[in-house]
Formats: structure tokens, C-alpha cells, sequence
């Protein structure tokens, strides 16, 4: 829980207080994609560095972190989401599994999320 508490208290962005806190970087991430309207949901592996279309938004991972002692659960990576034809970023920032709802993308149709990071 110190994890997050100081990743929020310094918004999210600082890699290395993600690093002295015992997070450990993934190889990519475990992404879900909700479309809304018809209730339709995709999973994609990314790798960092990687993007993909995911219904109707281009998501890029830049970065994948997670807990060295809990590997499958407490994600957090950041992400670039953007409307693939105007470039338009829709969202960018870090996503946490865990809470979702706290940084989360704002679009009346889709709905993007972390499930987790992958790690080998």
C-alpha cells in the first residue's frame, strides 16, 4: 500500500520512486477494451514500446510496473491512447489494475483498462 500511496502523492509520473519502492518493470501488459454500446470486450499483450488498435483507439505502452513480491496483481503502466485517424490524444498517463476508476480514460464509447503486466 505504500506503493501507491506515494505513487499518488507524486502523480503518478516518477520512475524512480516506482523503482526504491520494490517495483519491478514488466515486458509488456495485459490490456482489456470495452465497447460500451454493445458490450463487446477485447484483451491485446503489448509489448513496451508497443501500440495496437483496440476498437477505435491506438493504445501505446510505454511502461508496465508491478510489486516484485505480487506479480500478477497491482499493475500500473502508463499509456498513450489516441484516436488512430486525427492523432487526437484521448488519454495519457498512468493506469492502476487495482483502482481502474482513478485514472481512467474518458470516452463515451470505449473504455480501456490494465489487467496486468507481463513479466517474462
Amino acid at each position: 500500500m505504500a506503493l501507491w500511496s506515494g505513487l499518488l502523492s507524486l502523480g503518478l509520473g516518477s520512475a524512480s520512486l516506482a523503482q526504491d519502492n520494490g517495483a519491478v518493470s514488466g515486458t509488456g501488459a495485459v490490456l482489456r477494451g470495452l465497447d460500451k454500446v454493445n458490450g463487446r470486450t477485447t484483451d491485446a499483450e503489448l509489448p513496451i514500446g508497443g501500440s495496437a488498435e483496440l476498437f477505435g483507439l491506438l493504445v501505446t505502452v510505454a511502461d508496465c510496473r508491478y510489486p516484485a513480491e505480487n506479480p500478477t496483481g497491482d499493475a500500473f503502466a502508463f499509456l498513450t491512447i489516441r484516436e488512430p485517424n486525427s492523432g487526437a490524444v484521448q488519454f495519457e498517463g498512468w493506469m492502476i489494475a487495482s483502482s481502474p476508476a482513478l485514472s481512467a480514460l474518458d470516452h463515451s464509447r470505449y473504455d480501456i483498462w490494465v489487467l496486468r503486466c507481463n513479466s517474462s
